[in-house]
């Protein structure tokens, strides 16, 4: 069944299929990024506010874009970045390549089952994940979040979100002829789902690029 509140469509891309698709994506990934999500990214860096010497972990990081802003802010803390595309994972590496501080890690690990200990880091940052999932999906994802949060931290995360202004519609109607072109995601709202969750919404915003619609959720546990 559909949940109209959250998303207006299912996910039609399997997460055991996921990271086959991004593999194929990852040398076209940043171009459309830049596109179509810088605003939405930039904003998700801001509103997270790290302070140096924190754990952070960001989860599906993609080609690296946002993790190698992280590293930097956080010279002296704790980064982490996760992926389960190895295609994603081996762009972000090359990315980091030349970043002399070395207190990062990518490694390949899933939002469902996260490989780390409850209450690890002072803030989760995502960018366009949860547009990915399915309903149970998101349910489960968002308490992993919840058990490797410490105590009051921080989520902040973009995804693909329901068109509120002129033309942004045209890619729910690409999504419904090919999800594997729009990557698996589909327009979604999230706040009722993280409040579900025991999270605190402490700002949703929009944001639109390119026509492609974005929400930016800061929560925190």
């Amino acid at each position: 069944m559909i949940d109209k509140k959250t998303a207006r469509q299912p996910a039609r891309v399997a997460q055991v299929d996921a990271g086959k698709v991004y593999d194929s994506l990852a040398w076209f990934y940043d171009i459309w990024g830049w596109a179509t999500e810088r605003r939405a990214r930039t904003r998700v860096l801001e509103l997270a506010q790290i302070q140096n010497g924190e754990s952070v972990l960001e989860i599906a990081v993609g080609t690296g874009v946002a993790f190698e802003k992280i590293v930097q802010q956080n010279s002296t803390g704790r980064n982490i970045g996760i992926d389960i595309s190895t295609g994603m994972l081996e762009q972000a590496k090359k990315r980091m390549a030349n970043e002399q501080n070395g207190n990062y890690t990518l490694q390949t690990a899933s939002a469902l089952d996260l490989p780390f200990d409850d209450h690890a880091f002072d803030l989760v940052l995502n960018n366009y994940m949860f547009d990915l999932l399915a309903f149970d999906e998101m349910d489960q994802v968002l308490e992993e979040i919840k058990r490797v949060l410490k105590p009051r931290g921080r989520l902040v995360f973009a995804s693909m979100t329901f068109g509120e202004r002129f033309g942004s519609g045209i890619y729910e109607r690409i999504y419904q002829l090919s999800p594997k072109l729009m990557g698996g995601c589909r327009g979604v709202r999230m706040s009722e789902k993280v409040k579900k969750h025991g999270f605190e919404i402490v700002s949703r915003e929009y944001h639109q690029q390119v026509f492609f619609p974005s929400e930016v959720i800061l929560a925190r546990k």
